[in-house]
C-alpha cells in the first residue's frame, strides 16, 4: 500500500483530545483522493455516485433549522445547533470509532498528534453507549492509579458521564497539569463502583523502550505507534542485534495503536519480501495488501500482548504471528478491526470529522475486530492486577465486609501473605497477615488498615508489579524465547 502525504496519529489523552479509538488514521486529502471526491462529507447513491444533501433534504434541515430560530422559546447558538446535527448524523452510524469534533477539540486534537500532552494518559472509547478505557498508558496516572482496560467510566468529580458524546465527556475530564479527577468507574467482576482520584500530569511522549535481558534475549517495548516509533524501533532492533541477540521480546501490552505506515516499519524486517503484512477492505469487498520489502529474521521472535492491545498492536501481531512465525504469549487482545480517516480540512471551520472507512485484516485474512488475537501461550495476569486502589477514607477492621477489604487481600496475597479468603470478608487470617506486612514495614501491628497501612500497602504492590522478575506475563515470553533457541 502506498501512502503519500501526511499521515495522523490517533490516541486517545483524556483532557487533550475528543476522539473515539482510532488507530490507522490518513490525512483528509488521502483518503479523498482515494474517494475520487473533492467533497469530504459526500454521501454514496447506490449508483456509487458521491452526493451531497438531496433538495429535499435540504430542505428539511433548512426547515428545522428555522423552527428552531423563530419559534424555540428562547434564542440559541446556531453554531451549536449545527454542531448538534453533525453530532446527530455520526451517531446514527451507530459506530464507536467514527466521532464529530467542533473547533476547538480538533485543535487540541491535532496539537496532540506531535505534541507534548497533558492528561490522565488513557485511551476510550463508547461500547453501549458506556465510556469504556481501551487502555492506560505505561507509567501515566491512569496507570498509576489502577484504571484497567474494559473499565467503564460512570462519572467525573461528581458529573456524570451517562448519555453524553465522547468528546463530552472528554471535556469534563481533561484539566490542567496538578489538577485531580476523581473517577467512579465500573469494573467487570466487581460488584460495587470503583473510586479512583487521578492527578493529571505530563504524558511521556517516548514510546520505545529496549533491554537486553538474560542469555542475550533482546526486549523492545512498543507503548504507541506514534510518528517517530518506526525509526526508534530500528534503531534499538539494530543496536540489539549488534550485541549478538538471539532472539526478541516485543511488548506491545496495553499499547491502544498508533499509525498504519508505523506498522508497517517496525513489521518489514521480519516479514520476507513479498508477503503480505496487512489488508484493508472497503466496503466494496476490494481488498488491497500491503506487502513486505523486508528480508526476514532467522532468530526467534515472541509478541506480548493483553486486552489493552488493541487496533496497530493486533496489526503487528497479526502479520508476525502469520507471516514472521513469531508466537503470541499473554492474554488475548482488544479486537478492534477497523480503518478510521480523519478529515481534518473539508469542513472549512477547523472542525473535524473522524469516519470508519474500511477493515484491516490480517495476511490470511483474519478479521479480529471483537474477538481479538488469541495467544499462542495464554498467561493471564494475577489477581491482584486488578485489585482496585484503596479510598483510605475510614479503617478496615476484622469481621468488616466490602470490596475494600477484598482489594487488601489481593494486595496482600500478591505479595505472598497467607490468606484464607479473597472475597472481601475482613477474616482472623486477614487480620494476621495484615499485622504480618505491618511489621515488615515498621509499623504498628495493630492488623486494622488505617491510612499509613494502606499507603505503604500499595506502594509495596507498586514496586512488587514493575520488578521484570515478578512479570508472570514477561517470565513466561523469556521461557518461550529460550526453548526456541534451543529447538
Amino acid at each position: 500500500m502506498n501512502f503519500k502525504g501526511r499521515t495522523v496519529l490517533v490516541f486517545v489523552l483524556l483532557t487533550m483530545v475528543a476522539s473515539v479509538l482510532a488507530t490507522l488514521v490518513l490525512a483528509d486529502r488521502l483518503v479523498l483522493g482515494g474517494l475520487g471526491s473533492g467533497n469530504g462529507l459526500a454521501a454514496v447513491l447506490p449508483s456509487g455516485q458521491p452526493q451531497g444533501l438531496t433538495k429535499q433534504e435540504e430542505s428539511k434541515i433548512g426547515a428545522v433549522l428555522s423552527l428552531i430560530e423563530t419559534k424555540y422559546y428562547k434564542a440559541v447558538d446556531r453554531g451549536k445547533v449545527v454542531d448538534g446535527a453533525i453530532n446527530g448524523m455520526i451517531s446514527a452510524l451507530g459506530d464507536p470509532y467514527s466521532s464529530y469534533m467542533e473547533k476547538e477539540t480538533a485543535e487540541q486534537f491535532t496539537e496532540s498528534i506531535e505534541g507534548s500532552f497533558t492528561g490522565i494518559g488513557a485511551e476510550v472509547t463508547i461500547d453501549n453507549g458506556d465510556i469504556t478505557v481501551v487502555s492506560p498508558i505505561k507509567d501515566s496516572p491512569a496507570e498509576r492509579a489502577g484504571l484497567m482496560p474494559k473499565d467503564v467510566l460512570l462519572s467525573v468529580n461528581g458529573e456524570s458521564l451517562q448519555g453524553l458524546q465522547l468528546n463530552e465527556a472528554v471535556a469534563k475530564i481533561r484539566g490542567p497539569k496538578g489538577t485531580k479527577a476523581k473517577l467512579q468507574i465500573r469494573r467487570s467482576g466487581v460488584s460495587q463502583p470503583i473510586s479512583l482520584v487521578l492527578v493529571r500530569d505530563d504524558i511521556d511522549v517516548e514510546t520505545v523502550y529496549a533491554k537486553m535481558l538474560e542469555d542475550n534475549i533482546g526486549k523492545i517495548e512498543i507503548r504507541q505507534f506514534s510518528m517517530h516509533t518506526g525509526e526508534r524501533f530500528l534503531s534499538e532492533l539494530e543496536q540489539l542485534e549488534k550485541k549478538g541477540m538471539k532472539g526478541l521480546i516485543i511488548d506491545v501490552r496495553n499499547n491502544p495503536g498508533g499509525v498504519l505506515p508505523v506498522v508497517v516499519s517496525i513489521a518489514q524486517p521480519f516479514v520476507p519480501e513479498g508477503e503480505p503484512i496487512v489488508q484493508v477492505e472497503e466496503k466494496s469487498g476490494t481488498k488491497e495488501q500491503t506487502l513486505s520489502k523486508g528480508t526476514g529474521r532467522k532468530y526467534p521472535v515472541v509478541i506480548l500482548i493483553n486486552k489493552g492491545s488493541a487496533s496497530a498492536s493486533e496489526v503487528l501481531a497479526g502479520a508476525l504471528k502469520e507471516r514472521a512465525g513469531a508466537i503470541i504469549v499473554g492474554e488475548t487482545s482488544y479486537g478492534k478491526g477497523t480503518v478510521q480517516v480523519s478529515y481534518n480540512k473539508v469542513l472549512g471551520d477547523g472542525s473535524l470529522v473522524k469516519m470508519t472507512i474500511a477493515k484491516w485484516l490480517t495476511p490470511d485474512g483474519n478479521w479480529v475486530h471483537e474477538k481479538g488475537i488469541n495467544p499462542d501461550v495464554e498467561v493471564l495476569p494475577p489477581d491482584y492486577y486488578s485489585a482496585p486502589r484503596l479510598s483510605k477514607t475510614k479503617v478496615l477492621t476484622k469481621d468488616m465486609l466490602s470490596e475494600e477489604v477484598r482489594s487488601m487481600q489481593l494486595m496482600l496475597g500478591g505479595l505472598g501473605y497467607k490468606l484464607d479468603r479473597k472475597d472481601g470478608y475482613f477474616s482472623g487470617d486477614t487480620e494476621a497477615a495484615l499485622k504480618s506486612f505491618q511489621s515488615s514495614q515498621g509499623l504498628p501491628a495493630t492488623g486494622k488498615l488505617d491510612r499509613t497501612s494502606a499507603e505503604k500497602l500499595e506502594q509495596q504492590l507498586v514496586q512488587f508489579v514493575r520488578d521484570e522478575n515478578n512479570d508472570v506475563q514477561l517470565i513466561q515470553a523469556v521461557e518461550t524465547v529460550k526453548e526456541k533457541i534451543g529447538r
